[in-house]
């Protein structure tokens, strides 16, 4: 049976926006579509929408998605079977934070005693999700170096290093109405590729055009990035993009 966009969005709990994205991306491209140009999603489409949503549900992003469902060894069954468990084991806690909030109420209110360990029972964000995914995406190097080089520049030096991050941040973000392809940006945007580059760890032309990806394929950081302004973190995708395929001209 083949269904409509609108029909797949409506199943899926999705916006058709994202469905079009999906598509944009490569990541989800229906089977066929009619001679009017509509969209149309067979039943094997409905699966793998079904596996980019479980995926997405456990933090992966886009790009590792699209890497994992798109190889010669993915297994369905395999998959389902890994994402139950780690489902199993997010939803456990959650019912444990949860409890904490209930117990958390309770001690505010004098009806029982908490310990310092009660308080925080159900947290485990023990590593950062940015670097986590820096990890998975180009392994280590990138991001040990990069943490050697802020390690050693000492308290002040990593307020200053912050400070001109922001510094660039906010004068790429003045221009994200820009043509993207423009002298002006392409410059400023050479500003913040060299910036990187000065971190212990030298982005080639792949890394750095990953990097503005991730910027708008990982909501998280969609969300940082924007906060310097609507539409920032796709600016940032683009004009990145274009820096990488002048430099690899």
């Amino acid at each position: 049976m083949l269904r409509k966009v609108k029909d797949v969005a409506d199943l899926a709990g999705v916006s058709i926006r994202t469905l079009h994205h999906y598509d944009r991306i490569g990541l989800l491209s229906p089977a066929s579509e009619t001679k009017a140009g509509y969209r149309l999603y067979s039943d094997e489409d409905l699966d793998r929408l079904q596996q980019i949503l479980f995926f997405r549900e456990l933090g992966f992003s886009l790009q590792k998605i699209g890497d994992i469902l798109d190889s010669p060894t993915f297994d369905r069954r395999q998959a389902l079977g890994l994402q139950q468990k780690a489902l199993i084991e997010k939803r456990e806690r959650l019912g444990l934070m949860i409890e904490t909030i209930g117990k958390t109420i309770k001690n505010m209110e004098g009806e029982l005693d908490m310990n310092e360990k009660e308080k925080f029972e159900g947290f485990g964000f023990g590593d950062n999700p940015y670097e986590e995914e820096a990890r998975r995406r180009w392994g280590d190097g990138p991001v040990d170096g990069a943490n050697e080089k802020v390690q050693s520049l000492g308290a002040k030096g990593r307020e200053q290093l912050g400070q001109q991050m922001d510094g660039l941040f906010q004068k790429l973000a003045g221009m994200r109405k820009k043509d993207p392809h423009s002298e002006e940006v392409q410059q400023a945007i050479g500003e913040w590729h060299d910036f990187l580059n000065g971190m212990g760890h030298i982005y080639s032309p792949d890394a750095f055009r990953g990097l503005g990806r991730m910027y708008v394929e990982d909501e998280r950081f969609t969300k940082n990035m924007d906060r310097y302004g609507e539409g920032f973190a796709s600016f940032m995708a683009d004009a990145m993009g274009i820096r990488a395929d002048h430099l690899q001209d």
